[in-house]
């Protein structure tokens, strides 16, 4: 008898916190990030603004909640990938799923971004909070722990080549097809596989 309360319960979280998501990026967009204030995102949202925080610490984190939300969903596909699949294999699929739901707005939120030094320089820095997913799985592969080299090194390597992709216009828009896409990635892979290859092992202890 339990079980409905709680799921009607956050099932209303996930409600309120989408709203005001949305609420934020299309004034990012309408108004500009720096004319927008919390005050402005929860009249529109229709809460109070000591609601925005029980959701989301910060307006950049409005801004970027979509970061998280791909974190989450690569976590996923990652530790829920068929047996035999590889974890670089598991990102390529993971992308090719995911690049063609950018919307028009998350476009223009993307010219909003860029368009600011300091925004920019905290976006390559929520990209890089990638990396300890990669690793992580990456070491799972290879049979390491948490400090293995090979994939620090790789799930680092990986980071950056997709942040030098994500600032060339239209590389993963949605307007490309999975082919261009595929043509996009596929050498960054490649380098990858290739230096895990040549990387040694850890010595047993």
């Amino acid at each position: 008898m339990t079980g409905a309360p709680i799921g009607l319960r956050e099932r209303k979280k996930r409600e309120t916190r989408e709203a005001l998501a949305r609420a934020g990026l299309e004034l990012f967009v309408e108004r500009g990030y720096d004319a927008t204030t919390l005050a402005d995102i929860a009249e529109v949202a229709g809460v109070s603004t000591r609601t925005i925080f029980a959701y989301f610490p910060s307006k950049e984190d409005i801004l970027f909640a979509s970061f998280e939300t791909m974190r989450e969903a690569l976590a996923t596909a990652l530790a829920e990938r068929p047996d035999g699949q590889d974890a670089l294999t598991a990102l390529r699929e993971f992308i090719l799923s995911s690049a063609h739901q950018k919307t028009e707005l998350d476009c223009m939120l993307e010219e909003v971004i860029a368009g600011d030094e300091t925004l920019s320089r905290h976006k390559r820095a929520r990209i890089a909070q990638l990396q300890g997913v990669l690793a992580e799985a990456i070491a799972r592969d290879l049979g390491g722990g948490p400090d293995d080299l090979r994939a620090n090194v790789a799930a680092a390597s990986l980071t950056a080549a997709f942040e030098v992709l994500a600032q060339q216009e239209g590389t993963l828009s949605s307007s490309t097809t999975n082919d261009e896409i595929a043509a996009a990635i596929d050498p960054v892979l490649a380098f990858v596989r290739a230096g895990l290859a040549a990387l040694p092992a850890p010595e047993s202890r």
